[in-house]
């Protein structure tokens, strides 16, 4: 299946590309899982050091495919590319690609002209191996979960100064030494163990933020944590649906997220 721009007739076998996005240790999408093993996990690959880049698109019949590919660098070119308003050419070559899955994890809302609209793919569709694949989908918005929490701390780092500015107008901070609410301390401990006993890759992960600060981000088992290590903190817990706790600075939290960003996977590409 090779990755092509719609056509007016589009050629049923071919891969009609409508994004791509990155799964490595560094970066990879949350929905899929707390971490980069468990995120690869979720779609049948190996965890490999290197990482993946994952192509979603649609047939000339219009079903909805993801492709992961082992060239890395193809996929972080056309994705800068596309952030900078450029057009670019994703077109993996068959000799990289890991794997044809059916489906998209990821929720889009655009399709490629000119080719029915996004559909799952045919109960008996294969894979790239000529096995019978589970049809990804994204997970529903409706309820909450370890995926939806993991969105809703994305959509937190996504948006962070309107997140930032609420909470300093209607919220009062929650100091890291004093009695944080339902279980914050319990994660704030969670996250100091992570210094003294790294976890698997990906737990932690480091973006770039203004000026000299980072975004950072951390998840483990049933929560998540995004903060800029020179501002606050944001817990998010499946044991608390829809809510966002804030973490004031205090003493202790700016030591540890500087901790928390040395562990951090920088980028290979």
């Amino acid at each position: 299946m090779g990755a092509e721009k719609a056509a007016e007739r589009p050629d049923e076998d071919a891969l009609y590309v409508l994004t791509a996005v990155l799964l490595t240790p560094a970066q990879f999408p949350s929905v899929l899982g707390d971490d980069y093993p468990e995120a690869c996990a979720a779609l049948g690959l190996e965890p490999y050091a290197e990482g993946y880049g994952l192509v979603l698109g649609q047939d000339g019949r219009g079903a909805r495919w993801t492709v992961a590919t082992e060239d890395v660098t193809l996929v972080a070119c056309a994705v800068a590319a596309w952030d900078c308003g450029m057009d670019y050419d994703l077109s993996p070559d068959d000799r990289t690609v890991a794997a044809v899955l059916p489906g998209w994890p990821l929720a889009l809302a655009v399709a490629a002209p000119g080719v029915p609209a996004p559909h799952d793919p045919e109960p008996d569709a294969e894979d790239g191996v000529g096995e019978v694949a589970a049809v990804l989908a994204p997970p529903d918005t409706g309820s909450w979960g370890p995926a939806q929490r993991r969105l809703g701390a994305d959509e937190i780092a996504l948006q962070w100064a309107e997140w930032r500015e609420q909470v300093e107008a209607e919220v009062e901070f929650t100091e890291p030494g004093e009695g944080p609410p339902s279980g914050v301390r319990r994660v704030l401990d969670e996250v100091r163990g992570y210094v003294e006993s790294p976890p698997p890759p990906g737990r932690i992960r480091s973006a770039f933020a203004s000026g000299d600060a980072r975004t950072l981000r951390a998840d483990g088992p049933g929560w998540s944590v995004v903060a800029r290590t020179d501002d606050i903190a944001f817990v998010l817990m499946d044991e608390a649906p829809g809510e966002v706790l804030p973490v004031g600075r205090g003493p202790e939290l700016p030591g540890l997220l500087q901790a928390l960003d040395a562990l951090a996977p920088r980028p290979a590409v």
